[in-house]
């Protein structure tokens, strides 16, 4: 077409010229007639441009939607001037991108009843039951959680934010379809909050979720906004309706992921590890702040019996103050120290060539305390060693960020051996259940510290010793099992984050 127009256009021209020859009226009109030619073939040409113009935008705009869906395909079997590692990244990038459009979950649109604000307290994992919780709470209540405020206040004294040790964004998306979960209140929200028109309390510890229909909904509704400023143990293990127990299950095994730089390091340690075979984590909790607030001195000088006296009587909210060490430690009431362990781990028949990883902060009475372990398993190690201290650098003075690399690396091990039923040895046990019900084995105190008296007075030989510590253990190795129940005494019946089995293939 182009070439056609171009063509009229040189016979126009020649006419003109031709027709410029001659003289008076007649070329005049000639002029005027190969000017209207001209014009019109420029028209024509300009026209066609446009129109090509256009064509050409359609099909770049095809191609880029095209290139959206084939493109990552294409990619992986095209050649690339990109090093491996920058087309590493290329495809994680898009593989996240595409992920999170196709496996993002439909928002679920209900009446909201009101706000919910939450403030955590005590360490890491407890929080982390209570953050649970939470979110199962007002999913059931139909309101809009804001993300819970963790504990500032305690022992430890963590300045971090929820965002500091958790993928708030995720946290957010991932429960879309279950509760609706905002970073902050809305301003209108806001602002009857800075006038004080808000309730806050601490719910009743152990509560089914009807308490939480009879006597926190109706606060939600006349408040607006409603804080619980206690959330540890506030929802009952048991004769809960199964979807509550499932949707505790969901927030801790895929809502709460842990930010990317923990995430990360977390796996450098394991793979440092892995490197030189299987090992074994000690949650030896034997810290200061573990054998104040639980009275035991096991093992301690009087100088150190009367600094962990001290403690205990400093903090208001510890209640129990006059305790008897021995009675406690005879009832399993005491985590076992470092030198009972390691009888414990030798009994089991535990390698001594295995590395142990000891994921707790700093052990009360240090090296002192720790020689004996270290004599029988010399492969003892820390995060503080496997790492570089400027990778730890960061994590310093965050005491729950520093647990949150112990947690990690709890859950990769080929053996969990907590030394106390705390709230992290509870929580990683149930979720290496989830995992597939990897090894871990819950020390029964009360016979252990029995057996290891008789064996310290000689009426146990080694092998006694180390045969009944086996056979009591057999059955206490993480596998399939009811949780144990004690209706009227929740606090001493087996904790739900420990053994979910409502949650778990058996």
């Amino acid at each position: 077409m182009c070439c056609r127009l171009v063509g009229n256009c040189q016979v126009g021209q020649f006419r003109l010229n031709k027709m410029g020859g001659g003289g008076g009226g007649e070329g005049s009109k000639g002029d005027k007639s190969s000017l209207n030619v001209l014009s019109q073939a420029r028209m024509i040409l300009w026209m066609t441009r446009g129109m090509t113009t256009l064509l050409l935008w359609i099909c770049v705009v095809q191609l880029l939607t095209v290139g959206e869906i084939w493109g990552p395909r294409l990619l992986k079997t095209w050649p690339s001037c990109y090093t491996s590692k920058q087309s590493e990244s290329i495809h994680s990038s898009s593989s996240t991108f595409l992920e999170s459009k196709v496996y993002l979950p439909p928002k679920r649109y209900y009446k909201n009843n009101g706000y919910l604000m939450v403030s955590c307290n005590g360490g890491l994992n407890q929080m982390r039951g209570a953050i649970c919780d939470m979110v199962a709470v007002a999913r059931y209540l139909n309101v809009t959680l804001i993300v819970p405020e963790l504990d500032k206040s305690s022992f430890w004294a963590d300045p971090s934010d929820f965002e500091d040790i958790f993928d708030v964004d995720h946290f957010i998306r991932s429960l879309r379809d279950e509760v609706r979960i905002l970073k902050e209140l809305p301003p209108n929200i806001k602002r009857r909050v800075e006038l004080g028109r808000i309730r806050s309390l601490a719910p009743i510890s152990w509560s089914d979720i009807s308490y939480y229909h009879n006597q926190i909904l109706p606060l939600i509704q006349r408040f607006k906004v409603v804080h619980l400023n206690r959330t540890d143990a506030r929802l009952a293990n048991n004769g809960l309706p199964l979807e509550i127990q499932k949707l505790r299950c969901r927030v801790n095994f895929s809502g709460l992921k842990f930010t990317p730089q923990i995430e990360e390091l977390g796996k450098k340690v394991v793979n440092i590890l892995r490197k030189k075979g299987p090992f074994l984590v000690l949650h030896l909790r034997y810290e200061m702040d573990m054998l104040a607030f639980s009275g035991c001195t096991q093992g301690c000088n009087n100088e150190e019996v009367e600094e962990l006296t001290r403690m205990r009587y400093a903090y208001t909210w510890w209640k129990e103050k006059e305790i008897n060490s021995d009675f406690k430690r005879k009832e399993g009431l005491c985590p076992m120290t470092p030198e009972e362990t390691a009888l414990v781990l030798r009994a089991l028949s535990i390698d001594r060539n295995i590395q142990i990883y000891i994921a707790a902060g700093e052990i009360y009475g240090g090296e002192r305390r720790m020689a004996g372990l270290a004599a029988e398993f010399p492969n003892l190690v820390r995060k503080e060693t496997l790492l570089d201290p400027l990778e730890l650098g960061f994590f310093q003075n965050h005491s729950s960020q520093m647990a949150a690399l112990d947690y990690l690396v709890s859950l990769e091990s080929d053996i969990f051996v907590p030394t106390y039923d705390g709230n992290m040895a509870r929580v990683v046990e149930g979720h290496r259940r989830y995992l597939g019900f990897k090894k871990t084995i819950r020390l029964d105190r009360k016979v252990l510290i029995d057996l290891i008296d008789r064996y310290s007075e000689g009426s146990l030989n080694w092998e006694e010793f180390s045969n009944t510590v086996k056979e009591v253990h057999a059955d206490r190795m993480g596998r399939p099992a009811r949780r144990v129940m004690i209706s009227d005494r929740p606090k001493e019946e087996e904790y739900f984050y420990a053994n979910p089995y409502e949650c778990l293939d058996s």
